[in-house]
Parts: C-alpha cells; structure tokens; sequence
C-alpha cells in the first residue's frame, strides 16, 4: 500500500469514501479533526471535541459522530448543526467506529476516553432516534453490513469476537448476536471492517500491519501489509470502489514500529483489490 496523503494523524479511524463527490474523508480522534483531499492539496476541519466517524447525507453535507453528539457538518462551509446527542451528559466516554446502514440508519459505538471498560455501546440513528443496541463493550469496532442486508457485523476489540447479528427489513437487529468469527488467540486487535459487494469482510488489525479479509464462512482469503503498526479502519472507494484504503495510528507506536516504517499514521490505499459497496445515504 501507499502513502494517500501526508497527513499523519495520532489516531486515524473513519475513512469514508463520498459517492457523489468521490471524495476521501477520514478522522484523527485524538487530533479532533477531519481530513480530506481536494485536488491533490490535504484539507483538515478542527473541532473542539473528538470525533471518529461519519456517513453521507447530500452532495455537501456529512453526519458526524462526536464524543457528545451527532451533528450535521457542511464540508464546503464548516457550518455544522446539532442532530441528537450521543451520551452527552458523560464526559468520560466517545464515539468510535461507526457506519451508516442500507436503511439509511447510522450505526455508532462509544467507549471509555480513559480507562478500558465495558462501558461502551452501540446505537443506531434512524428516523430521528438514537436507540442503544448492544451494551457492555469496551471498543466497538468492526460496524458493518451484509450486500443483501441479512446481518451486521461488530466486534469488541478487547476480546477479538466478530459477531454477526440477522436484521429484520427495517435494519433492526434480530435476535442474540452470535460468534461469528474468533480472533481471541491471535497477537493482534480486531478492529475497523468493511463488507465488500462478494459479501467478503476485511478487517483492519490493530498491531498486525495488515488489513485481512475474510469469506462470508470465515476462512481466510488473503492479507494486504499496510506501512503502518496500527492500521485501524478499511474503506473501499475510488470511481469504481476497487481501490482500498486503510487508515493507521501514529501515537502508541513503539521505537521498533518507527524503524520498520517511518509513515505510521498516514492514510494508505492500494488500487484494484475488489469491488466495494457504496456507503448508503443518511436520512435524517
């Protein structure tokens, strides 16, 4: 993989690839910033809290996830606008992983700023509610969705389960979200994934260097090496949403991970590695 841009960020997580504006977007949480590229010269938004994740609602406008709210952010302007709170009256917890659903929903995790434990959960906004879908998690992760909308995938990274839930035809969950894939005895996190249009899952794995990808029965189909210790979060785009992109951490590396890679941190992508969905359109 290569470098997308020079942007290095402490934490990088939330690559979203914007359809219409064929657009890169992604986050630095600790950096409480929004990256982008706009004809080849890097663009960041700064704001005055964490955020980590967001889906498309039009051609100009994103739904951001913040550590205390989810708000509606204009990425020409910078104007944003308050949507619903998201455990705002807890200043110890933020917002995580999150992706928006072919419903139209959006699916967000938080967890603990501070101190690891399970004190996160997931939600989902649709029409206008925030509901709680599955507590006690320590570091949502891994928030994504099947081609022909069965089932969500998440994970906790603290235990490296990947889980699998079925959804109804509205996109709420069925059921008790069952074991789907068991990442527990491996050296590395589970962390950010996304569903491409064969229905395989790839998973960014954090302290692996890689983003693997998994078939739908869980075997492993192949690992793409990405120049960063933490890779965090994949993402699919480019014109035909063949190229794949993965974010990385540069904090927390140790001195060993700088020597093997000076480009901890950065945006990779690497082109022509399989078809990815369009993230769906937010309705708020």
């Amino acid at each position: 993989m290569k470098a997308y841009s020079d942007t290095v960020c402490s934490l990088g997580e939330g690559p979203l690839w914007h359809p219409t504006r064929q657009q890169m977007f992604w986050f630095d949480i600790h950096g409480s910033a929004l990256h982008t590229m706009e004809d080849g010269v890097s663009r960041a938004f700064q704001f005055d809290e964490n955020v980590s994740a967001a889906g498309w609602i039009d051609d100009t406008h994103l739904l951001v996830a913040s550590e205390s709210r989810l708000f509606r952010f204009n990425v020409e302007t910078g104007a944003q606008e308050d949507v619903i709170g998201l455990e705002a009256d807890n200043p110890d917890t933020r917002s995580n992983d999150g992706r928006g659903d072919p419903w139209g929903g959006f699916w967000i995790g938080t967890m603990s700023k501070q101190d690891p434990g399970p004190v996160g959960t997931i939600y989902r906004y649709f029409k206008g509610e925030l509901t709680p879908l599955f507590a006690g998690l320590t570091i949502p992760n891994a928030i994504c969705f099947a081609p022909d909308r069965s089932y969500a995938n998440f994970c906790d990274t603290a235990d490296n389960l990947m889980k699998r839930v079925r959804l109804n035809e509205d996109g709420w969950p069925i059921g008790t979200p069952e074991v789907w894939l068991d990442l527990s005895s491996e050296p590395f996190g589970a962390d950010g994934a996304v569903i491409d249009a064969d229905g395989n899952l790839w998973n960014a794995q954090w302290n692996g260097w890689r983003v693997a990808c998994y078939a739908p029965d869980g075997t492993l189909l192949r690992d793409i090496a990405v120049p960063g210790a933490h890779s965090s979060c994949p993402a699919f785009g480019g014109a035909d949403l063949t190229t794949l992109f993965c974010t990385t951490a540069g904090g927390r590396v140790s001195d060993a991970d700088r020597e093997r890679s000076p480009d901890n941190g950065k945006l990779f992508y690497l082109d022509n590695v399989a078809k990815g969905q369009a993230e769906p359109r937010i309705q708020l």
